[in-house]
């Protein structure tokens, strides 16, 4: 597969057939492994590095799951092709930047990935949309089983599996949901949630990652122990937490009808007529409104059909899409009107708010 072929695919985020979840966008777990015997990336020398991509790349692509994927080293990737990757949550911002001799295999369907010499050796990544750890962690672990027959793991049978950061040692999983939360964020609770689920041992990150903002209300709540649980444990523990988390979100919501319907009806009404009329929307607006008409979908104010729509278009307006979509790097002010343009062709056609169903 080439790279262009992988881009013009939809991806698990960006498929029409996306997930039907309210409050959960997607659900990730990611391993961290290495090789016996090879000093980690951030030590290795350039030498050292491609004689690991070499080996690494050649073994993940074998496996029955990544076969017809993209294997490809990074280096061989433009810059544009790199962002559109870093925005479809495929590859990671640090290996966007990463030194020579780091690489990705991605399967064709965009739901599993191994990115080679970023932190640690490997980074196996499996995602799907809407809440399923159950599923995504069957799937990363037969792939993981699978890639240790072929290659020899750096573990200590005290320690665990051994990472480049200590933090990551043991299990090295980091197991996570990207969650949309607007209510929480409309109704100023989101800074307790977060001193509420740092207290528990989780970390909350936004969109990209660490040090990314939560734009469109939508963030990544993960596990940040990873030493001293088993796999299933540490999912169990996550899974009960963001129970929780939704939960609360869904009362947020259930209050901001019952005591400021007005306002929060203001705020849908605002997105969609800006959404339909607006011709210069930089991404984070463009992130904000979307966020407010999937809230006007989950509510019932516009069709369950057009979920989907919304969920592929946090995707497509990111500023390396919006390039993509015109095949040439541009300045952020060009990128503002052909995303404004891209938003109004596609909310031309969705009817109007029907606020009575969500007062119900």
């Amino acid at each position: 597969m080439k790279i262009s072929e992988l881009l013009a695919a939809n991806s698990e985020l960006t498929d029409t057939g996306a997930s039907k979840s309210a409050v959960v966008l997607m659900t990730r777990i990611r391993l961290a492994r290495n090789l016996a015997r090879m000093p980690f990336p951030g030590w290795a020398k350039d030498k050292q590095r491609r004689e690991i991509l070499g080996t690494c790349l050649q073994a993940v692509a074998s496996l029955p799951q990544m076969k017809r994927g993209l294997a490809i080293a990074a280096e061989d990737i433009t810059d544009l092709e790199r962002q559109i990757l870093v925005e479809r949550h495929l590859i990671s911002r640090e290996l966007n930047h990463s030194k020579p001799g780091a690489g990705i295999v991605i399967s064709k369907d965009q739901s599993c990935v191994v990115m080679i010499n970023e932190e640690d050796h490997l980074r196996i990544q499996v995602l799907r949309a809407g809440f399923q750890f159950k599923k995504v962690w069957n799937t990363i672990d037969a792939l993981d089983t699978e890639l240790e027959e072929h290659l020899d793991y750096a573990f200590s049978p005290s320690r665990g599996y051994l990472t480049a950061c200590p933090t990551n040692l043991g299990t090295a999983i980091r197991a996570s949901t990207m969650m949309h939360l607007p209510a929480l964020v409309i109704g100023g609770q989101m800074e307790k949630v977060v001193r509420a689920v740092n207290q528990l041992g989780m970390a909350v990150r936004g969109l990209f990652g660490e040090g990314s903002d939560a734009s469109g209300s939508i963030f990544q709540i993960s596990n940040q122990t990873t030493l001293g649980e088993t796999e299933e444990d540490i999912i169990k523990h996550l899974t009960g937490v963001l129970n929780t988390i939704i939960e609360q979100e869904l009362n947020a919501r259930e209050r901001l009808i019952e005591t400021e319907p007005n306002k929060l009806f203001d705020k849908i009404g605002r997105a969609y007529g800006i959404l339909q009329h607006g011709y210069l929307l930089n991404s984070g607006e463009a992130m904000n409104l979307l966020s407010l008409m999937r809230l006007g979908i989950d509510l019932g104010v516009f069709p369950d059909t057009q979920r989907a729509i919304v969920d592929r278009l946090f995707i497509e307006c990111q500023p390396g899409h919006i390039q993509h979509h015109v095949k040439g790097t541009i300045e952020a002010g060009q990128r503002d009107v052909l995303r404004g343009k891209l938003l109004r062709d596609e909310f031309a056609k969705l009817p109007g708010p029907d606020f009575s169903n969500a007062a119900k």
